[in-house]
Formats: structure tokens, sequence, C-alpha cells
């Protein structure tokens, strides 16, 4: 839905907390969009909220195939090629009505910048060049972001490392980082960016920064990408990695590998490395069915401790009814490895989700 300048709208969604002022500018525009998807899964070895467990579960849960969502964007016609842009979003948890963040409105984004021939400056809470890599290669693209590895692990959305690495307001991820500053720049069919998040600690300007560089190559059905940050934790603790991959499209079936790899300095004796390798793919079973594969393996090391980890296999069986509205089945497998899971729980998981995601 789009809204124009040239006449004011009555507030969108009932939101008090956010009112759209509406100017005389006929080059401006203000976009709300989202995702509403939700599901029905059932279970083994997993709890509702995917983690480990001795006992079956049965749940409606929200952002199965695709996190639900709402967001605004807006751009302004500067002249001379530059624009003025800004993105606010929040996420949703359809399940219950509730935010996804209890302490955040505009968890997801919330930015201003301008654009350019030369790229795009933003400023606000965004993603990290980690996380900009999975949107471009996963195997699962965006799809079960709560569940796939790279997104929780490679990409630091849920790190297990009890700390907050990075501005993210978060000690359980750092998949988004507050106080930050990007750039992004394509130029033909090569992009760059780079992006630095100040930890805005009295005394000491390294503690909870981030600083991190990426690249990627997009043309003729081939993309790959690759970036590198590093974190600082409040007490000057280092973490440091880097994710990569490409896909490509063959015969009209999408292929994707990547391949990410961490090190966190946990204590000042103490590491924790993890390294995800992901492969899958979809292929087109008719002009409206798609089937999406992925396979992920992580490893775990830790000082002091046996390396564990898990396998993960994850499949997506779409029916697009329009191209604003689908159905879905998903299938999954999970086996631990050396108790990665937690003590008491099974060595295996499974579960099976069926439910719509629609987006406006």
């Amino acid at each position: 839905m789009k809204t124009h300048s040239t006449n004011c709208r009555k507030p969108l969604l009932g939101l008090s907390l956010l009112a759209l002022a509406c100017t005389g500018h006929a080059q401006s525009s203000v976009t709300l969009y989202g995702v509403a998807d939700a599901g029905v899964r059932h279970s083994s070895g997993l709890t509702a909220a995917y983690a480990g467990s001795a006992d079956a579960s049965s749940a409606v849960n929200s952002g199965i195939n695709t996190t639900s969502r709402f967001g605004f964007r807006g751009s302004e016609d500067l002249g001379g090629g530059l624009k003025a842009i800004f993105n606010l979003e929040s996420g949703v948890n359809l399940d219950t009505g509730a935010s996804a963040s209890a302490t955040k409105l505009f968890d997801r984004a919330a930015i201003v910048g301008l654009q350019g021939s030369w790229g795009t400056v933003t400023a606000g809470r965004q993603t990290t060049v980690l996380a900009d890599v999975v949107s471009a290669v996963d195997p699962l693209g965006s799809r079960f972001a709560s569940f796939n590895p790279n997104v929780g692990i490679a990409a630091l959305s849920a790190h297990r490392l009890a700390a907050e690495f990075g501005p993210a307001g978060s000690t359980t991820g750092a998949y988004r980082l507050d106080n930050s500053v990007k750039y992004v720049g394509r130029f033909s069919d090569f992009s760059v960016r780079a992006m630095h998040a100040f930890g805005e600690q009295a005394g000491n300007s390294s503690n909870l920064s981030s600083s991190g560089v990426g690249a990627g190559y997009q043309a003729g059905g081939y993309t790959a990408a690759l970036s590198y940050a590093q974190f600082k934790n409040a007490a000057g603790l280092s973490l440091k990695g880097y994710l990569g991959g490409a896909s490509a499209m063959l015969v009209g079936n999408k292929i994707a590998l990547t391949y990410g790899n961490h090190e966190a300095e946990t204590s000042a004796t103490a590491k924790t490395r993890n390294r995800t390798l992901g492969l899958g793919g979809t292929v087109p079973l008719g002009a409206s069915v798609d089937l999406i594969l992925a396979h992920y393996q992580v490893r775990r090391a830790r000082t002091a401790a046996v390396d564990d980890g898990f396998n993960r296999t994850v499949a997506f069986l779409e029916y697009k009814f329009s191209k604003r509205t689908r159905a879905y089945a998903e299938l999954d497998q999970t086996h631990w490895k050396n108790g990665y899971q937690g003590t008491g729980f099974k060595s295996s998981a499974s579960g099976v989700s069926a439910g719509v995601v629609h987006s406006f």
C-alpha cells in the first residue's frame, strides 16, 4: 500500500505511537508493507520455540516460512539523482498478536539515509554485513529464520554466547546492531558494503563496537557474497567471524552453498568457535509449486569442553496462489552431537509444519 503526500490519510492500523505526516511534495512517498505468516507445527524432541526437549509439542507458530512483520519505507527525491530514504520495521508474533520484541518498537529496522549513484549510506538499527550474506545466498533464503543455522549461528542471531557482542541490545544475538552506520555501493555486477556500530561506552570507544566489510557479485543467474565482521563486548572481549557463499541457476534449478566460521572470546582464558556449512537449492515442480531443500552442518569447539554440534535437514513444499500468497508444508530432521541439545533431551528431533504466508 502506497500513500503519496498529495492527501493525508487516517492513522494506519490504529498505531497510536506512529503518526505519518503528509506534506505537499509530489515526489515523496511512504509505503506500508509486511508479511503475515502462521502455521500449525508438531515436533518431537523440540519445544515450540525450537529448543531441545525430551517431549513432543504441538503449536500454532508465527514465521515458520517467513518472519511476520510490518514496516514503513519511504523516499524523497532531492534532485540531481539524490534521494532521502528511511525504513522502520517491526516483528510480530502472529500467533499471539504480540510484538516480537518486548523492548524495541522497531526491532528489525530503524534507519534514515541518503541514496545516490555512488551508493547508499544509512544510520540507525540495521542488519550486519554477515546477515546480508544470508539473504543473498542461503539455501532456504529468508525461510524459517528461527530454525536456520546460518541465521542463528553463522550470522549470530542466536549465537548462544551469553554476552552482548556489538551494540545489539541483547545478550542472545547480534544479527542487527544499534548505533550503526552502513555504506552499500553497487557498481555493475559487483557490490561492496561496510558497516561500523558505535559502542557508545564512556571512556572506551572500542567496547561494544563492531566493524565489518563485505563484497558481492550477481549476474546471469550467479550470485556470490562474502563478509567479515568483528565485534567487542562490554569487557573488550572480541568475536571475529566471516560468512560466504554462492548460488547458481542450473537448468531451471537453484543450488546454493555457504560456509561460516567465527571465534569468540567468552572469558579471558576461554574461547568458542562455531563452523557452519550449508547446502541446498530450489527445484520448481510446476508453474506454481516449488520444492526447497537444505542441509546444514554445525560444529562447535569450546575451551575445556567436548566438541559438539548438530546436522539439520529442512524441506519446504510451496504452492503459490498468487505473487503475494502461498501455502507451505515443511519437514525437518535434526541429529545432535555430544549433547549439544542439553542434558536429558532426545538425541534427535523432527518436525512437520503447514501454513499460509501472505505479503502486502
